[in-house]
């Protein structure tokens, strides 16, 4: 049995040009083509994506997916070992940041003070001033930075909390409309990205389509990213990096 190109990104929740490039780098080449010389995918071909899916999720570049899935020393059940492994270590780290943050949320309400210790395990080793740092680094020449800077310099406590609570508030939103069942390339999926990408432009710099995409791709590449993502919803990321290229493409 086969399926068509449209058929497989469909129930594996990618989208038809997210599968057109894994065949182009030959990542994923199908193994039939109908007689008009359509995509066709066997099982063969589905178990190799679920492969090359979980392996992104976890964040491996395709360079190093491809390396992984074709190395002749290393069989199917030894990739699902490993990748269950590398699950199992994030699924622990977000379990132990969500009792972090839970605690300190408990603290803040009972009017406790935490102590630094017990501050930093809100983030476990991660320094959350990497993220002003790394931004500073990769775009502190550029106009978008300068215009950033510029807007939350004004900002005051109340700004911030009215921005954190629409940004939450998307958040739900967003993980209802995974829930919902339709794809990240659907008409719904793809207004959430585009207000995903308005917020940016209304609080931060003008987000064009251009960058909105290089920041998709940054959700699942960067391990902190995708972990904010998947501590609203696990998938999040993948779903959401998805949702913001079809919607560039589609306004292209």
């Amino acid at each position: 049995m086969s399926w068509s190109v449209g058929q497989v990104a469909k129930f594996a929740g990618v989208t038809v040009r997210t599968l057109h490039h894994y065949d182009d780098v030959g990542l994923l080449v199908p193994s039939e083509r109908s007689r008009a010389g359509h995509r066709q995918y066997g099982d063969a071909d589905l178990d190799r994506l679920q492969q090359i899916l979980f392996y992104r999720e976890l964040g491996f570049p395709l360079d190093e997916v491809a390396a992984l899935l074709d190395d002749p020393d290393t069989d199917p059940q030894e990739h699902l070992r490993r990748q269950y492994a590398l699950l199992s270590d994030r699924i622990e780290k977000l379990r132990k940041m969500a009792a972090a943050v839970e605690h300190a949320m408990e603290a803040r309400k009972m009017g406790i003070n935490l102590t630094p210790e017990e501050k930093f395990e809100v983030f476990g080793d991660f320094d959350p001033d990497q993220y002003a740092e790394e931004a500073e680094r990769r775009w502190g020449g550029t106009d978008a930075y300068r215009e950033s800077q510029r807007k939350t310099a004004s900002y005051t406590k109340e700004d911030w909390k009215r921005i954190t609570q629409e940004q939450e508030e998307w958040g739900r939103r967003f993980a209802a409309q995974m829930d919902s069942g339709d794809g990240p390339e659907s008409e719904a999926a793809m207004e959430l990205a585009e207000e995903h990408r308005q917020q940016i432009c209304r609080y931060h710099y003008d987000c064009t389509y251009e960058i909105h995409t290089c920041l998709a791709e940054m959700f699942v590449a960067d391990e902190r990213f995708t972990a904010h993502f998947e501590t609203i919803k696990p998938g999040m990321a993948e779903y959401l990096r998805s949702a913001i290229l079809a919607n560039a493409a589609r306004r292209s």
